[in-house]
């Protein structure tokens, strides 16, 4: 048989009859036969990758994004190539000349920093660019967000609700948008709480959103004076650590001070007490991106736009749904 049949079962297995596609994969696996992706990008021009850049893989709400957004690539014959930044703006620009060297056909990202010029830089090179979990701004640049200052003012609202006047807030660093939004919405919430009552929110920031942090958050939210009677955490990690060390202090959860995560990663439900969580779409936010990117690689006359949900208050046990304000129409329900 020709390369030149060989050739075309690999990469235009359409164009060639059934029975000759059969007899060249079966000498391929007799063979052990394996292509040279590098010679093929060089004759094509392309790498049939993505490149995928996170904050942190090991946070379960980014390893959700990076599953919705493969399964859309990968039924279009693309593979990830997936880097974690643990939040660090130099391992980010490090990822990002590593897959422009790779000439990735793609890339999806969740930027550490507000600035996003050299992301955008990157695009008008000629690499389609998709934001994940992150408004463009100024930036001509399509996304796949949620409304962060939405979800924000709905956890700390939920405890403003429930009765709670002084409320600690354990956020993240000021330069992860997602944490600058949270922080906004739950001022939000403070502003229309305190038309009732005295209402507090005092704000501890933590280095990284990480179990650790969270954890030594909660130590020094217990040394506070007036010590806060709820905590909200701006994702389920911090929460997860907060609820750590609070159980290893002996205060009681959510009777001596109630919990609010971020996220509703997949452990939330599964803690004890189960966790009151933001839900946010987080396959959904993986998978719109994905087609977003398919377009603007695929389609000629491309327009950048981009794709916001709506986040939606998951209320469990750790909040507790015993002070005033419990139960009151509107107000959520919890869930098993």
């Amino acid at each position: 048989m020709s390369l030149g049949t060989v050739s075309n079962v690999l990469n235009n297995p359409e164009v060639v009859a059934l029975p000759t596609r059969q007899r060249v994969l079966e000498a391929i696996d007799r063979t052990g036969f394996v292509r040279s992706t590098a010679a093929h990008q060089l004759r094509v021009g392309k790498s049939r990758t993505v490149g995928v850049v996170l904050l942190d893989i090991a946070n379960p709400f980014f390893a959700e994004m990076v599953r919705g957004a493969e399964g859309v690539l990968r039924d279009n014959g693309y593979v990830l190539m997936v880097c974690s930044t643990d939040e660090s703006i130099e391992r980010e620009r490090r990822y990002l000349r590593v897959l422009e060297e790779h000439r990735v056909d793609g890339l999806l990202i969740t930027p550490v920093e507000h600035d996003l010029r050299e992301v955008a830089e990157l695009a008008g090179r000629g690499i389609p660019t998709v934001l994940l979990d992150r408004d463009g701004g100024e930036q001509e640049l399509c996304s796949a967000t949620v409304d962060d200052i939405r979800g924000g003012e709905l956890a700390a609202g939920h405890l403003f609700e429930l009765g709670h006047q002084a409320i600690a807030f354990v956020n993240g660093p000021s330069s992860i948008r997602q944490c600058a939004d949270r922080r906004e919405g739950a001022q939000r919430a403070l502003r229309r709480a305190r038309r009732r009552s005295p209402a507090t929110l005092r704000e501890m920031t933590v280095n990284a959103l990480s179990v650790d942090q969270g954890e030594k958050a909660a130590i020094g939210l217990l040394s506070l004076t007036p010590r806060p009677s709820a905590v909200m955490c701006a994702n389920d990690q911090l929460a997860l650590g907060v609820l750590k060390s609070l159980s290893e202090a002996g205060v009681a959860v959510p009777d001596e001070m109630a919990v609010v995560g971020y996220d509703d990663v997949s452990f939330a439900s599964m803690l004890s007490p189960a966790l009151t969580s933001v839900r946010q779409p987080k396959y959904e936010l993986g998978a719109i991106a994905a087609e977003l990117l398919l377009e603007e690689a695929l389609g000629s006359n491309h327009k950048h736009r981009s794709v916001r949900f709506e986040p939606e208050l998951v209320v469990r046990a750790s909040s507790g749904a015993t002070r005033r304000g419990a139960g009151r129409a509107g107000q959520p329900r919890p869930v098993p």
